[in-house]
């Protein structure tokens, strides 16, 4: 059964092409993700299908009952976003529509939530289209992806790895037709020339003929015709070089290595020691007294549902309050919503390039990455839009002299295709990174270590989120011992360096010991 169906679609904005299509199909209980960068239509598109706007050209056919869950949710209570979003959902799918629209549905949704959401849609009878940035999300749940890109709507088969896959496999492809495509230009540009020669060769009389030639009569017309058949070959592949199928060259992304002065250094050193930290607010407990250290070029995600501290976390670490430590050594670069300090009237290149210590041809390669192009660097910042602003507020503390990065979800408001650059770039960074984020996909990709704030207590996990969330099936296997084991080892043999105390050593000869009967 075929609940919409829309046919040579176009839609334009201001005079130009948003997008077209010549035929798509929404089918009964599909799963269907909609991606493409920000500004491509994507919106646009939902609010034809639903009817809220009317296509330029072309129609869209609706055999059933449609919902749309808007990305902008109205409220007039005192409520939290997650709070707002989910009561939107739990409305939307209370309507047992045949299609639901949805629009960024996780946004201020925790890890928590998200799943429970997971879980809502894979038990809705309905059809599911779903904007999100959230590539966990879309694998989970989606059996096809429609992508707004150049202007026209493509469909792949599969969830977001499988796309993912079908377009690095297109892009091969094109590769290899370019090369085929130059390779075969240049043999026919070569013939050319070697035509031309001859040709140019011709034109003249030569002072000495052979025998052969000799015995014709009439040299002079003889010479006219062998060059005019030579104009003619010349003209031949002139004409095969204009008529050969052009392939566009594939875009390239720059290679990258950003370095910093201290990295190596500071490499392995403790440059963040958390000391019987209370998380109290008025009379709310969000966590126990806590202790942990962070050391060198690690980077370490906090994770945890909302409400539980994360964001109270990284403030008490910015504005090192009691029983926090930071290394003299550590110049700290923080990102948080707000953006208060974007300098509007400077153009993009020059509010990124102050107090950078990377080469402007870097810069420019960071902001390529993050789809500003050569022209684009020059704009004023007044001119960008919120997510293009998170972008540039990004870029600039990637490229700073600053050698500990503190984020405070630094993905809200980008597409995937800029999350997945901002990923590459945080790869690439040398020194320390701490960050807050319910993006599984980065903290699976970025972290090497978990702060986990649940149940009022915080652990430090020395492992990635893929470790964390499958945990060995014996839980007192030798390996993970011995890692929780040389965790504390470290934290207590720091702490005696700073203040040794007899209790102190007492404690560490005892997980000495431990440590000797594990290994035995």
């Amino acid at each position: 059964m075929t609940i919409v169906e829309l046919k040579h679609v176009q839609k334009f904005i201001k005079g130009e092409l948003l997008f077209e299509s010549e035929q798509l199909a929404v089918k009964k209980q599909a799963r269907i993700g909609l991606v493409g960068k920000n500004g491509s239509g994507k919106s646009t598109l939902l609010n034809l299908i639903i009817g809220k706007q009317e296509t330029d050209q072309g129609q869209v056919n609706r055999y059933g009952s449609i919902k749309l869950l808007p990305q902008l949710k109205e409220t007039e209570t005192a409520e939290s976003g997650g709070e707002v979003t989910q009561r939107y959902i739990n409305h939307a799918l209370a309507e047992k529509s045949d299609l639901l629209l949805a629009d960024e549905p996780t946004t201020n949704l925790d890890q928590h939530h998200i799943e429970q959401l997971l879980n809502q849609f894979n038990h809705w009878q309905g059809a599911l289209i779903l904007v999100s940035h959230d590539r966990y999300f879309l694998d989970q749940l989606c059996e096809q992806i429609w992508e707004i890109d150049q202007r026209r709507i493509h469909v792949y088969q599969g969830n977001y790895s499988d796309y993912h896959e079908q377009k690095q496999a297109q892009i091969k492809q094109q590769e290899e037709a370019y090369h085929q495509y130059i390779e075969k230009k240049k043999q026919l540009e070569r013939a050319l020339v070697k035509k031309e020669q001859k040709a140019q060769r011709a034109t003249k009389k030569p002072k000495q003929l052979s025998s052969s030639e000799a015995r014709i009569k009439g040299a002079k017309p003889y010479f006219a015709k062998k060059q005019k058949k030579l104009h003619q070959n010349k003209k031949a592949l002139e004409t095969r070089i204009e008529k050969l199928e052009s392939v566009e060259k594939v875009y390239q992304e720059a290679p990258i290595r950003m370095e910093h002065p201290q990295a190596e250094q500071l490499s392995g050193r403790t440059i963040l020691r958390v000391e019987n930290l209370p998380g109290q607010i008025g009379s709310r407990t969000l966590w126990k007294p806590t202790s942990f250290q962070i050391k060198g070029n690690d980077k370490v995600a906090i994770i945890g549902d909302n409400g539980t501290g994360k964001s109270t976390l990284v403030k008490k670490i910015i504005n090192q309050v009691n029983g926090v430590q930071l290394s003299p050594a550590i110049k700290v670069g923080y990102f948080d919503q707000k953006l208060q300090e974007l300098k509007l009237n400077q153009s993009i290149l020059t509010y990124v390039s102050d107090h950078a210590i990377q080469s402007e041809t870097l810069i420019r390669t960071c902001l390529a990455r993050l789809n500003f192009s050569e022209d684009d660097v020059t704009k004023p910042i007044r001119t960008l839009s919120g997510g293009e602003r998170v972008k540039v507020v990004l870029a600039k503390l990637l490229v700073s002299d600053a050698n500990m990065l503190i984020l405070d979800e630094p993905t809200n408001f980008l597409d995937i295709e800029a999350i997945e650059a901002l990923e590459s770039l945080l790869l690439s960074y040398p020194s320390t990174i701490l960050f807050v984020s319910h993006d599984q996909r980065l903290i699976e990709q970025v972290a090497t270590k978990l702060i986990v704030i649940r149940d009022q207590t915080i652990e430090l996990f020395p492992g990635t989120y893929h470790e964390y969330l499958n945990p060995p099936k014996d839980e007192s296997s030798h390996e993970q011992k011995l890692l929780v084991l040389e965790t504390r080892i470290s934290e207590v043999l720091s702490k005696l360096s700073i203040e040794p105390t007899e209790e102190l050593e007492q404690q560490f000869q005892a997980l000495l010991k431990e440590k000797q009967h594990i290994d035995e």
